[in-house]
């Protein structure tokens, strides 16, 4: 796992399995993101058996096979969707053509498991929605700023436990490490990525959802600007948002791609979640001068201060969840209605975004 790659990093948990060998078998389609990597490791480490992977770059899939060498390589996507064993198919495209994978998927029988961000238009959106309720498939979204994540893991176990109250307002912060050399073309074409925060923004807007237990929100303003990369002229290096929720909670957060190449990781990335008997902190990748480890969090309420260094100890509950929920057609991993929320707020706040020109 490369800490200072955010596009390549792949948490390693521990295995945990909830299936018996064989019983739920999933492929992997599209690697255009490194995102499926942890994908794919989280759902091996449930207890999945991963068949076949595809991709039309030779070198991808090498590198792939390198990774997951148990693995067979299949010469065409429609060789993996034909296959009455696979149950899931599970995606890094272009953010652009994930919505149309997702749709092939369920066409053949199978559910879809996809990088964030899952759309880059509400079009796409509107047809994921009728196809899962044609089919009653699942189209299950990789947010994995909380999913792979131990501290945001245990945040919401405490957060349920009524460590803090009722959480009142969440704070988010995602820089990211540029790093523009490694970046493939499509990486810096709004048409194909969708702008920052329908990409990188998703992470914050489902933990937004997540931690204050809400179903629906409004964004109230947002605005993007590239500031330093005009070579990249699509390309939005700087965006935030302010969202109120259903139940009247709020949320702030800030999306960057300004990540100093003396950070020892890709990302410092943040959250604090204010409830009203207390609040949490997160530090995801790493507790800057204090620790290099990741997942740390910090809770203060009426019974005290406490730090907890959780990297190793709480593990990732969803994959196997998940699993569970494509076998038994249930939702507690997540719901349709929560993923698809997620996604559909990133993009209204894409949409609305004042351009800053700097």
């Amino acid at each position: 796992m490369d800490r200072n790659d955010g596009m390549n990093y792949a948490p390693k948990g521990k295995p945990n399995k909830v299936v018996a060998d064989g019983e739920f078998i999933f492929a992997a389609i599209s690697l255009d993101h490194g995102h499926i990597y942890g994908m794919c490791s989280g759902l091996l480490e449930a207890g999945a058996a991963l068949k076949w992977v595809y991709d039309p770059d030779p070198d991808k899939v090498k590198a792939f096979l390198k990774a997951f060498p148990t693995v067979q390589a299949a010469s065409s996507e429609e060789q993996i969707l034909n296959d009455k064993e696979v149950q899931l198919i599970a995606g890094a495209a272009i953010p652009s053509k994930r919505c149309e994978l997702g749709l092939k998927a369920m066409d053949h029988g199978k559910d879809y498991f996809t990088d964030k961000a899952p759309f880059t238009t509400l079009e796409q959106l509107q047809a994921a929605k009728m196809k899962t309720e044609e089919t009653g498939l699942k189209y299950m979204v990789y947010y994995s700023e909380r999913l792979h994540v131990e501290s945001a893991v245990f945040a919401e176990q405490l957060i349920n436990d009524g460590a803090i109250g009722k959480v009142v307002q969440v704070t988010g912060f995602g820089p990211h490490r540029l790093n523009a050399p490694a970046r493939p073309d499509w990486f810096f074409q709004k048409e194909y990525y969708g702008g920052i925060l329908c990409d990188i923004g998703s992470h914050q807007i489902e933990q937004f959802l997540t931690f204050a237990s809400c179903k629906d929100a409004d964004v109230l303003h947002s605005k993007v600007a590239n500031y330093d990369n005009k070579e990249y002229p699509e390309l939005e290096d700087y965006g935030d948002a302010t969202l109120v929720a259903d139940n009247g909670a709020s949320n702030y957060f800030r999306v960057d791609w300004f990540t100093p190449d003396g950070l020892d990781t890709w990302g410092d990335g943040r959250t604090f979640i204010l409830g009203t008997k207390g609040y949490i902190e997160l530090r995801k990748y790493i507790d800057i001068m204090r620790d290099s480890k990741p997942d740390h969090l910090y809770l203060v309420n009426e019974k005290g201060s406490e730090h907890f260094s959780l990297q190793g100890e709480v593990g990732f509950p969803f994959f196997g969840e998940f699993i569970l929920d494509c076998l038994h057609r249930t939702e507690n991993a997540m719901t349709q209605e929560h993923a698809f929320k997620a996604a559909e707020l990133c993009l209204q706040a894409q949409e609305a975004a004042v351009r800053i020109e700097a």
